[in-house]
């Protein structure tokens, strides 16, 4: 089956489920019983029925993300080829492949090291370095592909940068960096796995040079999976890479709703300009603080063909915890004076949607209890958000799971595992939203990471 087909059953398969909540839940009024023939302001009184609407309407917050993440996976192919080198590697720009960590999993990082470099030789590419930024020293074997850099721990940055943005700060220093201007940084997370395929798209990006910032598609069933629930649950971002990720790189060149912190890939000289000296608040989500400082500063990105492997987090309380720093960082990137209105109003719609979501989610409960009239156009919005964010699960899992590997039977019980999940995963979500709000704020946690690790405890 070709991708064309492939993408042509995908896009069946998602209209076929935003007809089916459509009907069923009233979105598409089919006969005199799709009306709500109630009237609240009698029934419910004036300040329930007002709470009522506001709760109703509060669901209209997530239409962006929620429209980008239709389009990018209608618009563009969802299920590519495997990416074809547009140039030769010999010709590509020098890339230094950068890790950073705390350096609590040594082992880990050294296998993924030469896990990497050898990924990046069968690939063809020579011109390249693996760097690895630590606090900890972690004893990399002495190899002229490879450079450890450990982080003083003496160093400060001008306004104070912590954790990850303190370290890679510290590279950018003129007394660490060894690399040109016109150079490219591959940015990975300690437990990321490069495929040839994504250094495929790599090369052609920085061959491409026409955007000094990119990022692509990270999968997370790949090899043994450690924790099923929090896999399922993290197929949601993989549909969001696919979907608002894609199109806002590859259509508006923006990050309109910021991006991740693993699989970027910046040109030095630009990355240099923009700095990951900004502050407390821009070290809690570095990432999403540094997307919008380099949108707001007129530079461009683009989205990278091919992907690459991550675990999801081992345990429901590191999923938890990620969740709640996500959430508070990107909060203190919106409230930031450092980042323009404009180049944050859709994160902010974004992140408050997010925020808000204990209060949305009250409407599965209220809207059953005390139904409420609606103008049609609402009910169609609101039953097109909610197929839509339940169909991101079952492509998250159709993207990241082999029917070759798993046969049809465990492929759709995956399918309907990640359906399954959706519950919990919103009952998580809630209560990291919670917890981010009246938590602390600057604090950065790390997950586990390394599955040796479990193995002997």
């Amino acid at each position: 089956m070709n991708s064309t087909t492939k993408h042509l059953l995908h896009c069946t398969l998602l209209f076929t489920v935003i007809l089916t909540f459509e009907v069923f839940s009233g979105g598409i009024k089919i006969d005199e019983n799709s009306f709500t023939l109630v009237d609240p302001w009698s029934a419910y009184g004036d300040v329930a029925t007002v709470l009522l609407y506001l709760l109703r309407f509060l669901t209209l917050l997530t239409l962006p993300q929620v429209l980008f993440n239709f389009c990018g996976l209608v618009f563009y192919n969802a299920f590519p080829e495997k990416v074809v080198l547009k140039g030769s590697p010999l010709l590509a720009p020098f890339i230094c492949i950068r890790v950073v960590t705390r350096g609590d999993f040594p082992d880990l990082v050294k296998t993924n090291v030469l896990r990497n470099m050898n990924t990046c030789l069968d690939t063809g590419l020579e011109n390249f370095l693996i760097e690895v930024v630590t606090d900890k020293a972690v004893h990399l074997a002495q190899h002229r592909r490879i450079r450890e850099i450990v982080v003083p721990k003496e160093y400060k940055t001008r306004t104070g940068a912590l954790f990850k943005s303190r370290a890679l700060q510290h590279c950018l220093e003129d007394s660490v960096n060894v690399l040109n201007d016109n150079d490219w940084i591959v940015h990975l997370d300690e437990e990321t796995l490069l495929t040839e395929n994504s250094v495929r798209g790599i090369i052609n990006f920085v061959l491409d040079g026409k955007h000094p910032f990119g990022q692509g598609l990270i999968t997370y069933a790949n090899e043994n999976v450690v924790n099923w629930l929090t896999t399922l649950a993290d197929s949601f971002r993989v549909s969001d890479d696919m979907g608002k990720l894609r199109l806002q790189f590859k259509l508006f060149h923006k990050p309109l709703f910021s991006w991740k912190g693993s699989y970027v890939v910046t040109q030095v000289g630009a990355e240099r300009s923009v700095s990951f000296d900004n502050g407390i608040d821009g070290s809690v989500a570095e990432d999403c603080f540094f997307a919008m400082r380099a949108f707001s500063q007129g530079y461009t990105f683009n989205f990278i063909e091919g992907e690459m492997y991550e675990k999801s987090p081992f345990t429901l309380l590191d999923f938890l915890q990620q969740r709640k720093r996500w959430l508070q960082g990107i909060l203190l990137v919106v409230h930031s004076k450092m980042i323009p209105f404009r180049h944050k109003l859709l994160l902010g719609i974004s992140v408050y949607s997010w925020v808000t979501m204990p209060l949305s989610t009250s409407n599965i409960i209220f809207a059953g209890l005390y139904p409420i009239p609606c103008p049609n156009l609402v009910d169609f919005v609101c039953a097109f958000i909610a197929a839509i964010n339940i169909y991101m699960y079952v492509f998250g899992v159709i993207k990241s799971f082999s029917l070759y590997r798993f046969g049809l039977f465990r492929f759709l019980a995956c399918v309907l595992g990640a359906v399954c999940t959706i519950p919990v995963n919103v009952v998580i979500e809630n209560v990291a939203v919670i917890w981010g709000l009246v938590g602390k704020k600057h604090k950065f946690y790390v997950v586990q990471k390394d599955v040796r690790a479990l193995e002997t405890v």
